[in-house]
């Protein structure tokens, strides 16, 4: 009899979890960008998931135009009572990277706070084989069945792919509201395809979107894979963003020579537009590709030694710079996932190396 009652309760609560959205359901939508935003430098674009207006700013490469255009680091926060979630995207030019997933390239992932902590909750992207696949439009159920309570939801946007909408879905005849936004300050960061999230799995996994979860600084995020080369015309776009501090992860992508070139005139150029505001460099990663190719250890290193050179001289010459060390490898040295790019554990291991050293420097500044 003891069974038999457990076995009913056991039905019962499943039915009861299972019940919570119906088969059925109908969607009402929302634009994201009616709803709180955060993680981008401007918010008087003319595309609201732009990263950077490309019609002001001139220079860029036709690579480059895509990538600041893309939504990489952007983010919505919203409050529900829905038991289910979904969105429904118009792609400008979606992304088909090969060495990141579809659900980061073009997907979306939602976390919801719990305990007082942002808790991963589910990610998701439509299935499309092609740029052209007209399933791409279609709505993207995030989750379903939960309970009909409050939750405060962060919902990141895809990292690989330019939008010019993004519906939020829940039930029709529940309700969703903005929230005011959860993090504090305004702290721009700018770097290569680590900072874009380059073979993240979700974009919540990108370093500076874990940043912000784990210390409540908003980061601003303009990450461009392969090109953050201290170009003039990308500190012209710096030069404007309105910011507590900036963070660079601009040792990556350019080679030695070009770092011994620009590194002094970006920086007297970045002090002159925002005299006072802390500048802090971080070093590049050790990169898996050059364990045993003579040619990427040369080069690799070569790039190293030139930062930590200029660099020692710039904290010295130039008030209100600072360099730190990231580190992205493990004892095994197991997270890389294509000898370049770390694997989700990888960016946590960043994140975390540098994160005290940062929150330090901020604090100097009132930034806390």
């Amino acid at each position: 009899m003891k069974k038999l009652f457990l076995s009913f309760m056991a039905v019962t609560l499943f039915v009861v979890a299972g019940a919570q959205t119906p088969k059925n359901v109908k969607y009402k939508f929302t634009e994201a960008n009616d709803l709180t935003m955060i993680g981008r430098m401007f918010d008087n674009n003319p595309n609201p998931y732009h990263r950077v207006d490309t019609v002001k700013y001139k220079g860029f490469t036709e690579k480059e135009n895509l990538q600041v255009r893309e939504s990489s680091g952007m983010a919505c926060v919203f409050k529900t009572n829905s038991t289910t979630v979904s969105v429904k995207t118009e792609y400008g030019y979606p992304e088909f990277p090969t060495n990141t997933n579809g659900q980061s390239a073009r997907g979306y992932d939602l976390y919801i706070k719990k305990d007082g902590r942002w808790l991963f909750a589910a990610s998701g992207v439509v299935s499309a084989q092609s740029r052209t696949d007209n399933k791409l439009s279609s709505n993207c159920v995030l989750i379903s069945d939960m309970d009909k309570s409050e939750k405060e939801c962060l919902l990141y946007f895809p990292l690989y792919s330019e939008v010019r909408s993004v519906k939020v879905g829940v039930e029709e005849d529940a309700w969703i509201q903005a929230l005011p936004t959860p993090f504090r300050h305004r702290v721009a960061i700018w770097g290569s395809s680590y900072t874009h999230g380059s073979s993240t799995s979700r974009p919540g996994m990108a370093y500076p979107a874990q940043f912000t979860r784990s210390t409540g600084i908003q980061l601003l995020s303009l990450g461009c894979s392969g090109n953050c080369k201290l170009q003039p015309y990308f500190c012209d776009v710096l030069c404007d963003v309105k910011a507590e501090a900036f963070i660079f992860d601009s040792f990556s992508n350019p080679s030695a020579e070009m770092i011994k070139e620009r590194l002094f005139p970006f920086i007297e150029k970045m002090q002159k537009a925002h005299p006072g505001i802390p500048l802090i460099f971080q070093q590049t990663i050790r990169r898996e590709s050059r364990n045993f190719s003579l040619s990427r250890e040369a080069y690799e290193q070569a790039k190293q030694d030139m930062a930590e050179k200029l660099m020692y001289e710039a904290v010295k010459k130039y008030k209100d710079v600072y360099f730190v060390r990231p580190n992205a490898t493990g004892i095994a040295n197991e997270h890389s996932v294509d000898g370049v790019h770390p694997d989700n554990y990888g960016y946590t291991l960043w994140e975390k190396s540098v994160e005290n050293d940062i929150v330090q420097i901020l604090r100097k500044y009132g930034i806390r």
